[in-house]
C-alpha cells in the first residue's frame, strides 16, 4: 500500500476514535462544535457509542500508535540540522511519545500513564520504520522548504488536536 493511502487512513481511524470515543473538550471536538452546534454532535456520538463500543485500550491508547505511525513514516529521510549533527527525524516521535509518558508517570505533566501507550508506540514506530525506511539521500527538513517537509511537520503538530481543554 502506498505511504499516502496508509497514512490517511492511519489519522482517518484516529479521528474517528477522537471525534466519537473521546472526551467533548478535546481540542477537535471542539472545533466540530463550533461547526455542527452541541445537540447535533452529540445525538451523532451517542448513536455511534451505542452502536459500536469500543474497548478502552483501542479508545485511548491505538490513536497515539497511529500517530506514531504516520509521522514516523512522514519523516523518513529528513533530518534537522543542529549546529553540526544531524538528527534523523524519525527518531523524534518516539522519544516525544516516551518521554511525555514518562513525565506522566512523573506527574510533572497532565495525563495518566499508561503502558498500553508505550506498547502502542513501540509496536507502530517499528512498523512503520519497518515498511518506510528510507534508503535515498536524507534531506534538510527546512532547507529548502517542500510540501513534503510540510505535511512531516503538520503531523507532529496534529497531536495539538488530541489537546484536552478544562
Amino acid at each position: 500500500m502506498k505511504r499516502r493511502y496508509s497514512i490517511t487512513i492511519a489519522l482517518s481511524i484516529s479521528l474517528f476514535i477522537y471525534v466519537f470515543f473521546r472526551s467533548e473538550k478535546t481540542l477537535v471536538n471542539e472545533l466540530i462544535v463550533y461547526v455542527f452546534s452541541f445537540p447535533a454532535y452529540m445525538s451523532v456520538k451517542s448513536a455511534i457509542v451505542n452502536r459500536m463500543p469500543l474497548p478502552d485500550t483501542i479508545i485511548f491508547s491505538l490513536p497515539g500508535g497511529l500517530w506514531m505511525f504516520c509521522v514516523t513514516a512522514v519523516s523518513q529521510g529528513f533530518y534537522i540540522k543542529i549546529k553540526q549533527y544531524e538528527v534523523n527525524v524519525w527518531m523524534l516521535p518516539i522519544q516525544f511519545a516516551l518521554g511525555l509518558e514518562l513525565c506522566q508517570l512523573a506527574e510533572l505533566t497532565n495525563g495518566r500513564f499508561d503502558i498500553w501507550d508505550i506498547v502502542f508506540y513501540l509496536l507502530f514506530w517499528l512498523l512503520a520504520y519497518g515498511v518506510y525506511r528510507s534508503n535515498s539521500s536524507k534531506q534538510n527538513i527546512a532547507a529548502p522548504f517542500t510540501l513534503h517537509g510540510f505535511l512531516c511537520l503538520a503531523c507532529f503538530l496534529s497531536v495539538y488536536l488530541a489537546h484536552v481543554n478544562q
